[in-house]
């Protein structure tokens, strides 16, 4: 067992900071065998005492909402809508997701995993240890499968818990061109029947969407999950109100996501199921949104924020998980304790790893960060910076 002290800790317990100051912590392994203050460690002999010279630690980031893998970028797109060119003139002349489905479908898997690994690991220097990526750029079998691929080799080569997620019902692929129905077809008989049988597979996801999928065709790919007992997130209300978030609340979702439009209704029909609410403020930001998710209700009904980067290269190629957390306080009211919770404790929730991750408790993965900091506040107050003096993950330091 290891020894680590001189340190003060925000457990992240109950999505409150729930300080110790003054503290140890002992890991067994992997795992977390024992927190608390300095004062109270039992004698014993520990095969290593690691002096976090006055570091503060909190529970590893999780960043609950990616997509990750992709080929190619949309830089130059940014620039013609900033010239003033329309995102439909853009998409007419086949950009937009068009454009990434057909760098994705062209990249190799070496390709995208390498393109991937080098954005996570930005991410990684700021103290993240899960990610969820989720698939949706290849819109096929065999592509949707590249991804998928891609998404567990990079879980396997990455010091972090890697989730992965397939969004085939993202975007209308153009074999398919006015025949969404018919998309939604072989999604549901060939596309995730074989990709959940390869092991691939961790959640589902969906975007419901006038410009994407209906409610009723997306209520079709969660009963097709339901029955492979798979559980679903949903990319819901960031441009109009279709009453997705009620529609993930009802199959008990993981997560809805995005939720500017979202009304008072769905805002108690999330807080009934528990489904956690993940705010993409880099979204918001690039596409110069004016409608705000209803925070003040969400705080109210109770319902779980979540913050994430939405990391794809469209509409938020975001690498950094702080620059959220100082998005959500300054674009979305949320206090920094309430955005440390949002990328620990609530994030987890967003993924079903609340059991293992998100906190610092005794049985826990021993996967925290010990940062330079005088107090937790501090993580969402700086714009940039290197922050963290060490990344821990399954009670080992991250060499990045």
């Amino acid at each position: 067992m290891k020894l680590w002290l001189n340190c003060h800790i925000a457990t992240m317990q109950h999505g409150q900071y729930s300080i110790i100051e003054d503290a140890a912590l002992i890991t067994d392994a992997e795992l977390i065998h024992w927190i608390g203050k300095r004062s109270d460690v039992l004698q014993a002999s520990f095969s290593e005492q690691i002096d976090l010279q006055g570091a503060w630690l909190t529970p590893g980031l999780i960043d609950c909402h990616t997509h990750s893998v992709f080929g190619g970028n949309r830089s130059i797109e940014f620039e013609q809508r900033l010239q003033g060119v329309s995102y439909a003139e853009i998409a007419k002349n086949g950009g937009g997701i068009a454009s990434t489905v057909r760098a994705t479908r062209e990249a190799t898997e070496a390709e995208l995993f390498q393109s991937a690994y080098k954005r996570i690991q930005n991410l990684q220097r700021e103290g993240v240890t899960a990610i969820e990526i989720k698939s949706g750029y290849g819109l096929d079998l065999a592509n949707e499968r590249k991804m998928l691929k891609v998404i567990r080799q990079l879980g396997e080569a990455l010091p972090m818990t890697v989730r992965s997620t397939c969004l085939a019902a993202h975007a209308l692929p153009p074999e398919f061109k006015n025949a969404s129905d018919d998309y939604i077809d072989y999604i549901c008989s060939e596309m995730l029947p074989q990709l959940h049988a390869e092991n691939l597979v961790d959640a589902v996801d969906a975007f419901c969407e006038h410009l994407a999928f209906s409610p009723q065709q997306v209520e079709r790919v969660f009963q097709t999950a339901q029955a492979l007992n798979l559980p679903v997130k949903l990319h819901a209300e960031q441009l109009s109100a279709l009453g997705g978030s009620s529609l993930a609340a009802k199959y008990h979702a993981l997560s809805a996501d995005h939720l500017e439009y979202m009304t008072e209704d769905d805002v108690k029909a999330m807080a009934a199921s528990d489904t956690v609410a993940v705010l993409l403020p880099g979204a918001f930001y690039l596409l110069r949104e004016t409608q705000y998710p209803p925070v003040e209700s969400l705080i109210q009904h109770r319902v779980k924020i979540a913050l994430s980067t939405d990391l794809n290269p469209g509409t938020s190629p975001a690498q950094s998980l702080r620059l959220m957390m100082n998005m959500g306080s300054t674009l979305f009211r949320l206090t920094p304790e309430q955005t440390l919770a949002a990328v620990t404790i609530h994030a987890a929730q967003a993924l079903g790893l609340q059991q293992m991750h998100g906190s610092l408790e005794a049985g826990k993965f021993a996967n925290f960060v010990a940062w330079d900091i005088q107090h937790p506040s501090e993580i969402t107050y700086w714009l940039g910076g290197d922050l963290n003096q060490k990344v821990i993950y399954k009670g080992q330091q991250v060499q990045i």
